[in-house]
């Protein structure tokens, strides 16, 4: 944050220090006996004419019952995107939802439509949870031949022989949930 940001920051204080005051048809006096922080002080705060410290704001934070960084509206920090990289394997894109290796893994999956694909069925260790966002899916699981559209959910032990595709006509969506030790997701309704 470079110095003009700050004087921002700084200059908005009063203003909604005098906003949060009137909400609460509180007086300047009200305010003083409540923080201890005298009349003239919180007035030359309110006006601009006097820089708010943390031993000001704390005290008047808690008095407006607003948490410090609402209070200075101080902009946020750091960049909470993520910013996966996707992976393109067998004309599908992965984009991770997880970072750490090992344990649960979750990816959003864009299939592309494979009508008339013929199941080739593999196995593998672990446990699989899939939720369709969009399109539809079809899955072989066993000797079973499902179809999956929006909102519908699956999960399956990944040693039962399985395929999974999008007939289409449309691209599909899937979140996914892959543990590789086979642990178990569950559904609450």
């Amino acid at each position: 944050m470079g110095a003009s940001d700050l004087g921002d920051v700084l200059a908005g204080v009063g203003p909604r220090l005098r906003q949060l005051r009137l909400e609460q048809e509180a007086t300047l006096t009200d305010l003083a006996d409540q923080t201890g922080i005298s009349v003239s002080t919180l007035s030359r705060l309110e006006s601009g004419q006097r820089r708010p410290t943390l031993e000001l704001l704390l005290p008047l934070a808690a008095a407006h019952g607003v948490a410090l960084d609402e209070l200075v509206d101080a902009p946020e920090t750091g960049d909470p995107r993520v910013r996966a990289r996707p992976v393109v394997r067998h004309g599908r894109t992965f984009v991770p939802l997880t970072r750490r290796p090992g344990g649960l893994q979750s990816y959003k999956i864009v299939m592309p439509p494979e009508p008339g694909a013929e199941p080739t069925l593999q196995t593998h260790e672990g446990y699989e949870w899939m939720y369709v966002l969009s399109g539809r899916v079809r899955l072989v699981l066993g000797t079973r031949d499902l179809t999956i559209g929006p909102g519908e959910v699956v999960e399956f032990d990944t040693r039962t022989p399985h395929w999974v595709s999008c007939p289409g006509p449309h691209p599909a969506e899937v979140l996914a949930i892959f543990g590789p030790q086979g642990e178990r997701m569950h559904v609450r309704t």
